[in-house]
């Protein structure tokens, strides 16, 4: 069991890492290709990462559910709580820990492959307006998840969770961080991608009311499709109580 809770906990810290580096990476990259476009390069910057989160998804989606996310895993621990196999708080608390470590690492990482110096990012994003976008945004990611888990549809995980957060850097004013971990990785750089950190609690505060707001919309939804679901789960569902592989 532990060493089946360590592969887990490495699936999530490396995925988390890949995806942020994927994140800053891209941004990075965009800036030096296309310096005086700032449409260009958010399209260029979502273009990698739904890429990127779709491909990682299903690389270590079988291994420990691909979440990269805490607020997916705290949804999956309340949704799911009192079943057996469900995550416990333990459970949750080792993802959260992995994740958050693998953003700060793939925001270094990115970093360091272009040369940038080190530093907290400058770039405040302070506004009650992104505030309202980073909680749209984790609601549609929360609620696509366990709306794919609860119907059946899990295998498609990979294409609809990158296709939908590519949607979301547009049609969200904050461009669609919803993720805390990635949220607290991308105050690491100040580049493109950054957030300043004093920017950071009021963001994860807004990804928390967001996942509450989602996380109801799939009860509401899908009240009788849970058992169902435990059949059918794969990728970016139930992940904390999947068998070895």
């Amino acid at each position: 069991m532990a060493a089946h809770l360590a592969r887990r906990l490495l699936a999530e810290f490396t995925g988390t890492a890949l995806l942020v580096t994927a994140v800053v990476g891209s941004g990075i990259m965009a800036t030096r290709l296309s310096p005086d476009d700032v449409g260009l390069q958010l399209l260029q910057n979502s273009t990698a990462t739904v890429f990127a989160l779709a491909v990682l998804i299903l690389v270590f989606g079988p291994v420990s559910g691909a979440h990269f996310n805490p607020v997916v895993t705290a949804a999956d621990w309340w949704l799911h709580r009192g079943r057996p196999g469900a995550p416990t708080l333990a459970d949750v608390g080792a993802y959260t820990v992995a994740q958050a470590a693998g953003a700060v690492g793939g925001s270094l990482l990115a970093g360091a492959m272009f040369e940038v110096p080190l530093g907290m990012s400058g770039t405040v994003r302070d506004a009650p307006n992104l505030w309202l976008g980073e909680s749209v945004a984790t609601a549609g990611l929360i609620l696509l998840v366990f709306a794919l888990a609860r119907s059946g549809r899990a295998a498609v995980a990979a294409p609809a969770v990158g296709a939908y957060i590519g949607a979301a850097y547009w049609f969200t004013s904050s461009t669609s961080f919803a993720n805390p971990a990635v949220t607290l990785g991308r105050a690491f750089t100040d580049t493109f991608a950054g957030i300043a950190p004093a920017s950071v609690p009021a963001f994860v505060a807004a990804q928390l009311v967001g996942a509450l707001v989602g996380t109801g919309l799939v009860l509401a939804l899908y009240p009788a499709a849970a058992d169902r679901a435990a059949a059918a789960t794969a990728s970016t569902t139930r992940p904390l109580q999947r068998r070895p592989v």
